[in-house]
């Protein structure tokens, strides 16, 4: 039964473990909005990606009118930008922490959903530059980021996909963090299995920028699997049971893309070519 969860686990542990993310609601919990960032460097323009969510169905709200501003010490290094609409709810913004390492500080103002506008709402980030960046200054208190691994480099599906920010790597991290880490057997196998997959996955997504072939036929094989997990998307997982159930029949599935459909090609061929 863990050869199974740990099978289950092995595509989230190609999420990069070293992306950061905050969530915190507006002031009248109308939005929940999630930052996620990776190591930010002070003087380097580094990609915050934003989502407004839905805090009652825990999807991405779409069409939100809003307008943030990115400070340090009272002065601004970033916007305010004018009173600004996402269709899709979630952005990524393009930021320079150009004011040293040090807090700064991201500021929302929500004042519009589904095109009709609302009470303004606000919300407010405090963002860590430099070295001391390891963990986010205001965590949710569900956060399980000491539990997703150690830091490393570009892995495996960063390497295939391009970024950190490419949509399957980002489809995994929520995976990870929101399905899989929600379990105390989830945790408890990623924090084990962790250690064995940072022993070879660097040398993968190495071998991948050296070879551009080797990368497509990563990228034609991780898709299947991306397609299959992409089910849990639609579950709904409220139980170690529930969990262990559904992580199951995602494994038998791979098992059965992945080794039963090339073991009956094997066995055809084998045939047609003895008769």
């Amino acid at each position: 039964m863990k050869i199974l969860f740990v099978l289950l686990l092995i595509p989230f542990l190609m999420v990069p473990a070293f992306a950061e993310t905050q969530t915190l609601p507006t002031e009248k919990n109308t939005l929940d909005v999630k930052l996620t960032y990776d190591t930010i460097e002070p003087g380097i323009q580094t990609k915050i990606n934003i989502d407004f969510i839905n805090p009652q169905t825990q999807k991405v709200q779409e069409h939100i009118d809003y307008t943030v501003v990115v400070s340090k010490d009272g002065e601004t290094v970033f916007g305010p930008i004018p009173l600004t609409h996402t269709s899709l709810g979630s952005v990524k913004i393009p930021i320079e922490f150009n004011r040293g390492e040090g807090v700064y500080s991201m500021d929302f103002e929500v004042e519009g959903i589904l095109f009709q506008p609302i009470p303004r709402e606000t919300v407010s980030f405090d963002i860590q530059v430099g070295e001391a960046n390891a963990q986010p200054i205001t965590p949710p208190e569900d956060n399980n980021d000491e539990n997703n691994g150690e830091n490393g480099g570009c892995l495996i599906a960063t390497a295939t996909f391009g970024s950190e920010l490419a949509p399957q790597v980002q489809q995994l991290r929520e995976l990870r963090d929101n399905t899989v880490l929600k379990t105390n057997s989830g945790i408890t196998f990623m924090t084990t299995f962790n250690q064995f997959y940072y022993s070879f996955s660097p040398v993968i997504a190495d071998f991948e920028r050296e070879q551009p072939l080797f990368k497509e036929v990563m990228k034609v094989t991780l898709t299947p699997m991306l397609s299959s997990l992409s089910l849990l998307n639609h579950a709904d997982i409220d139980s170690e049971q529930e969990m262990l159930g559904y992580g199951i029949s995602i494994v038998l599935l791979n098992l059965g893309m992945y080794v039963g459909i090339p073991i009956f090609g094997i066995l055809k061929l084998y045939q047609f070519r003895k008769n």
